[in-house]
């Protein structure tokens, strides 16, 4: 088990997606204009996240499993553990949703 059962279907399919090596599905939880914070390198709309997604994360082979995850001012933050190719270790990952579509991603330590 992965841990995401519970979270908005958007963000269900960040990790999934992820965990799947699925880039349209993991792309199509975006909004248009999405931003995603990765500890300070900040990458805008869907191309921006698709170069993050390739050099970061499915590129990489990543895979994610949560503890768990809390809900303060409609903001997700997942508590997560990473594998792959690239980063390993844990860290949060805060969501936030515009409509059915993520729209803002903040990953921290």
């Amino acid at each position: 088990m992965t841990g995401f059962e519970s979270l908005p279907p958007a963000i269900v399919d960040f990790f999934e997606a992820t965990n799947d090596g699925d880039r349209e599905r993991f792309l199509n939880a975006f909004a248009d204009d999405a931003v995603l914070d990765d500890w300070g390198r900040s990458f805008r709309g869907r191309d921006g996240i698709a170069s993050w997604n390739e050099s970061d994360n499915i590129g990489v082979q990543s895979h994610f499993e949560s503890s768990g995850f809390t809900v303060s001012n409609g903001v997700y933050a997942v508590a997560i553990t990473v594998t792959g190719n690239g980063y390993n270790g844990g860290g949060t990952i805060a969501f936030a949703l515009e409509g059915d579509r993520i729209s803002r991603v903040d990953i921290t330590g």
